[in-house]
């Protein structure tokens, strides 16, 4: 079946998703996110695209962009190849890393995009990475409130004030509530069969039995949760197959 055209942005702005090829990790350390992140301000000068907001993550990218003097699929191609054959260099591997057709979606109005932009923000958090938003280093966050390096932070803090320090101030205060749009995401968690889920929760977890995560001190849970939830498992078939209650299971992932 062929595949349907992208939909044009009105404004040229997209919320972009690059994922890796059968959920591969991207980024295995610091030296290659710093390296992604230094691809992306090296395609910012050569294809004139506005960056407004980045996040990454282990085995997938959120962009929030604007194309300009090239349209959208050069740039991504073009941010894509280089980093995947420094990649492929650093790790000596061949073949594809990213799955062969990014992710987009267009945002037309203002209120969209700044939801985008909270949204690709919070990735972290909701993964239960990190309990402040500023403490994730490889999202543009701090670049708001901090030093601006490739995002055009002026673009976005405009939208709140005029005056710089209540702009930040009021970006803060946007970002501290969690907000309830649905949003492009990467769909990529598998769907596990209770069989499949409860053979990677024994093996997970160290355990011989899944009832047994309920004698597991809290900090082995949550560690325990946190690492299902990132391999697809949901909170309720933790919940369900372990037979601990989901909204302790909810508070574990996000702890």
């Amino acid at each position: 079946m062929p595949r349907t055209a992208r939909k044009k942005s009105k404004t040229g702005i997209y919320h972009v998703i690059l994922r890796g090829i059968n959920r591969q990790t991207i980024f295995e350390c610091e030296e290659d996110a710093l390296k992604f992140i230094q691809t992306l301000g090296k395609y910012l000068k050569d294809g004139g695209y506005s960056l407004y907001a980045y996040c990454l993550m282990g085995n997938h990218i959120h962009l929030l962009m604007k194309e300009e003097k090239e349209d959208l699929g050069t740039s991504i191609k073009r941010i894509g190849a280089s980093y995947v054959y420094w990649y492929n260099w650093k790790y000596e591997r061949i073949g594809h890393l990213f799955q062969d057709r990014y992710k987009s979606e267009k945002v037309e109005n203002g209120k969209y995009f700044l939801a985008v932009l909270r949204y690709i923000h919070q990735n972290p958090f909701k993964a239960g990475l990190v309990k402040e938003l500023a403490d994730y280093p490889w999202s543009s966050f701090n670049e708001y409130i901090g030093e601006s390096k490739l995002i055009d932070t002026n673009f976005v803090l405009n939208m709140f004030s005029n005056d710089r320090s209540k702009a930040i101030d009021a970006f803060k205060k946007f970002h501290a509530v969690e907000g309830q749009e649905t949003f492009l995401d990467i769909d990529e968690k598998k769907k596990w069969k209770d069989s499949d889920a409860i053979e990677l929760i024994k093996s997970i977890c160290h355990v011989t039995s899944c009832k047994e995560v309920q004698k597991l001190d809290k900090k082995e849970q949550s560690h325990y949760f946190k690492l299902l939830y990132q391999e697809g498992l949901s909170a309720r078939q933790i919940a369900r197959i372990t037979g601990i209650g989901r909204w302790m299971v909810l508070k574990a992932i996000n702890n």
